[in-house]
């Protein structure tokens, strides 16, 4: 394949089903790029990121990678923390989500899904060729959320009021899948493959 794969951004809320439908896209064959496993890696042993917030707080990278409750503290601490904290680690960020993409293209891959949690926070979403929100009624995004071990009704509302409304991403997506099963969000993720790939290969 010559040429860069069609890039498809995908996003949604908190017990949303966003996890879920990457899985359904791999799946598929499709090429799935996590932006938090990537910063994962970046901050485990050894990792660039690591690196990078060494420098800015020393103490919050041992043996082990960086220590996130220490790097929380610091970034409370603070007052401009967290853009520089940003200014270090998300160039590194983007070339693993660059190199990802090379290697999916080398590879033959036609689409990638890039997943984002904060794809529209970030302004992410100006990367993609299109954005895709899953959703699902708010009582349904609660169950699933307060159904995890540990999860307070409080813990939920900080969270949700930290994240863009639903409503709004819905606004701004190219697509909406909505995960109230599995086999309808199963459908929808090859209804939606289907459809890109009938335009992109025209």
């Amino acid at each position: 394949m010559s040429g860069r794969p069609y890039l498809l951004g995908l996003t949604g809320s908190i017990g949303m089903g966003k996890s879920t439908t990457a899985g359904l896209f791999a799946a598929a064959g499709v090429p799935v790029w996590d932006a938090d496993a990537a910063v994962h890696r970046l901050y485990g042993p050894g990792g660039a990121g690591a690196a990078a917030v060494a420098a800015l707080c020393p103490a919050a990278v041992g043996a082990a990678g960086v220590d996130r409750t220490v790097l929380k503290r610091w970034l409370a601490e603070t007052p401009d923390g967290l853009r520089r904290l940003e200014g270090a680690v998300h160039p590194l960020v983007a070339e693993d989500r660059a190199r990802f993409i090379t290697r999916a293209a080398e590879a033959g891959a036609d689409v990638v899904v890039l997943d984002i949690p904060l794809l529209f926070e970030t302004g992410a979403d100006a990367g993609v060729d299109a954005t895709l929100v899953v959703t699902a009624p708010a009582a349904t995004q609660r169950a699933r959320v307060l159904a995890r071990p540990g999860m307070t009704e409080a813990q939920f509302q900080s969270l949700l009021a930290r994240q863009m409304p639903d409503a709004e991403k819905r606004a701004r997506a190219d697509h909406i899948i909505e995960t109230l099963t599995p086999e309808a969000a199963r459908r929808a993720v090859h209804d939606l493959l289907a459809r890109i790939r009938s335009r992109t290969h025209a």
